[in-house]
């Protein structure tokens, strides 16, 4: 599959995230994350999410969310905006065998993050040039890919990154690492020019362009 995901440690100015589910279509992802299937817009563009009304504060109440979804290969994926629910409802979107995965691409410090979960539990997570801090139900789950990667020596505590060794350099391997573990790829087409449809998951968007 073309694509992979390696490219996103070149995203300087986006800092949404994005979650990809496995055994599932791109609808139920939505619904999964909380989207209202009577509320989706006709397929729009990055730029288009943002003439929807997101309000990305509001005192007292749940700012909003909204994710576009679509489908690349195996797997369904949404690309979240504003206050989104991808990490809240990662179990909840992986129930009944699927296989959810959310990653946000936050540059450098505090570092980009991953998140696996499977079947509704939580099973891994780390924070990239952070991989020997672990943590979930299985936090060696990976470990074997990450070691075989050469991020990690063997015995897990150590990152074997060069120092000074630019951080875009770093990422770059761990996210090869996820990529062909997992077949993840993404076009890059989908976080700017590519028309998805669009729902709400979280605060009240009036959802109309």
């Amino acid at each position: 599959m073309s694509g992979g995901i390696q490219w996103l440690v070149d995203l300087d100015n986006w800092m949404s995230s994005v979650v990809f589910a496995r055994g599932i279509s791109a609808r139920e992802l939505a619904l999964r994350m909380g989207g209202d299937e009577e509320a989706v817009t006709a397929p729009i563009t990055d730029a288009e999410v943002w003439e929807l009304g997101i309000t990305l504060y509001r005192p007292g109440e749940d700012a909003d969310g909204v994710v576009r979804v679509g489908r690349h290969g195996d797997w369904s994926f949404a690309v979240e905006y504003g206050d989104s629910t991808g990490h809240d409802r990662l179990e909840e979107i992986s129930r009944h065998g699927v296989e959810a995965i959310h990653y946000v691409p936050i540059q450098e410090h505090p570092p980009a993050t991953f998140f696996y979960a499977r079947d509704g539990v939580f099973r891994c997570g780390f924070g990239l040039h952070e991989e020997h801090v672990r943590y979930g139900e299985e936090p060696d789950h990976l470990l074997p890919d990450l070691v075989a990667g050469q991020i990690l020596d063997p015995d897990g505590a150590t990152i074997l990154a060069l120092e000074g060794e630019p951080f875009r350099d770093i990422y770059r391997r761990t996210l090869g690492v996820l990529e062909r573990r997992f077949d993840l790829s993404l076009c890059p087409s989908y976080l700017q020019e590519a028309r998805l449809p669009a729902y709400a998951v979280r605060g009240n968007p009036t959802m109309r362009l």
